[in-house]
C-alpha cells in the first residue's frame, strides 16, 4: 500500500522554540492517522507543513507524492482542510459559502453551485442552507467547514482537532461523517485531544511530544506497551489519600495516582481479581472506607499520560 503522506526528519523553529524535531511519519492510502500530544507538542505546526502553509526549516515532507515545497501549488488542489475554528463566512449563507469556496478552486460557477448543493446534501445541511451562517449552531458550522474542506474533491483531508468545543450529539455526528468519508477512500490525518476519537476514528495513533513521534501503533498495542491492569479507587474520605497510598504500595507495579478533588486512587497492577482482593483487604486494615472500586484495562488517556508525563487538555489550542 502506497503511502498518502510521509515525512522524514521534519523541522520547525519559531526562534529559539523547536516545534518540530527530526518528525518521521507515514500514513498508508486509504486510512486514518490521529495525532495525540500535549499542548505545543508539534501537531498543528505538522499539519501546517502537510497543507503547505508554514514551509519545514529541515528535513522533507510529500502529499499525494508531492513534496510541499517544491509543488505546493499543485499540492493544495488535492488536498481538504479544517483547522481547529471554523473558516466560514457568517454573513454567506451555507450554500454561498460552499460556492466560493468552489470558484477559489476555480471549478467555475455551473460546477461550483453543483457540489456546493451536493455537500449540503451529504452534511444534512440542505433545510439550512439558505440560511446565513450566523444562524447556525457550533456543530452545523463544523460540518459546513468539513464541507469546505471536500469542495475540491482532495483525497487527503486534514483536520486539526475538529470537535473541540462540540456537544457530545455533535460530536458523534461528525465522526459519523468522517467515518464515511473514509470508507469513500479518503486518506486522514487527525489531530485530537479527545481518546475516545482517536479510538473510534484511527487505524493507527502516533504519539508526538516535543517535536518527535514518541510511540506509534494501534489503539491496542498502544496501551499493551503501558501493560497490566488499573485499579480504581474512590474513598469515602480524602483525608485517606496517604492512608492507602501507603497501604497499596505492596501491590503496585507503577506510579500510584491520587485526585484530592474526585477522592480517586488508580493503581497499575496485575493479577486480576486476586490483587483487587488483596487490596480491599489491606485498606480494611486501615480503616479506610472505600465508595466504589474498579479494576479495568490501560485506557489511551493511561497511554498519554505514560508516555507524555501529561494528562490530555481538551481545548486549549496549540500555538506550536
Amino acid at each position: 500500500m502506497a503511502n498518502a503522506i510521509v515525512a522524514e526528519g521534519l523541522v520547525k523553529r519559531y526562534g529559539d522554540i523547536v516545534a518540530l524535531d527530526g518528525l518521521d511519519l507515514e500514513v498508508p492510502e486509504g486510512t486514518v492517522m490521529a495525532l495525540l500530544g500535549p499542548n505545543g507538542a508539534g501537531k498543528t505546526t505538522a499539519v501546517r507543513v502537510f497543507t503547505t502553509l508554514l514551509p519545514p526549516d529541515g528535513g522533507k515532507a510529500t502529499v499525494a507524492g508531492l513534496d510541499v515545497v517544491v509543488e505546493a501549488r499543485q499540492l493544495r488542489s488535492r488536498i481538504g482542510v479544517s483547522g481547529q475554528y471554523a473558516a466560514v463566512d457568517e454573513h454567506l449563507t451555507g450554500f454561498e459559502n460552499l460556492d466560493m469556496v468552489g470558484r477559489l478552486y476555480h471549478l467555475g460557477a455551473k460546477r461550483s453551485r453543483e457540489r456546493a448543493r451536493a455537500l449540503l446534501e451529504q452534511f444534512d445541511l440542505v433545510e439550512a442552507g439558505d440560511r446565513p451562517v450566523r444562524t447556525y449552531s457550533g456543530g452545523m458550522r463544523r460540518r459546513l467547514d468539513l464541507a469546505g474542506a471536500l469542495v475540491g474533491n482532495g483525497k487527503v483531508l486534514f483536520l486539526d482537532e475538529p470537535t473541540t468545543g462540540l456537544d457530545p450529539r455533535a460530536r458523534f455526528g461528525l465522526w459519523d461523517v468522517v467515518e464515511a468519508l473514509v470508507a469513500g477512500g479518503a486518506t486522514l490525518l487527525l489531530t485530537t485531544q479527545y481518546m475516545e476519537e482517536a479510538e473510534r476514528l484511527a487505524d493507527r495513533i502516533a504519539v508526538i511530544d516535543h517535536g518527535k513521534v514518541i510511540a506509534l501503533g494501534t489503539a491496542d498495542e498502544l496501551k499493551d506497551q503501558v501493560g497490566g491492569e488499573r485499579l480504581e479507587l474512590v474513598l469515602a474520605d480524602a483525608a485517606d489519600l496517604d492512608t492507602a497510598h501507603t497501604a497499596l504500595q505492596p501491590v503496585a507495579v507503577g506510579e500510584i495516582q491520587t485526585d484530592t478533588t474526585s477522592r480517586r486512587i488508580t493503581v497499575p497492577v496485575s493479577g486480576g481479581s486476586a490483587v483487587l482482593i488483596d487490596a480491599l483487604g489491606r485498606l480494611s486494615e486501615q480503616s479506610v472506607k472505600v465508595k466504589d472500586v474498579g479494576l479495568r484495562r490501560p485506557t489511551l488517556d493511561d497511554v498519554f499520560l505514560a508516555l507524555t508525563g501529561h494528562e490530555a487538555v481538551v481545548g486549549e489550542g496549540e500555538q506550536a
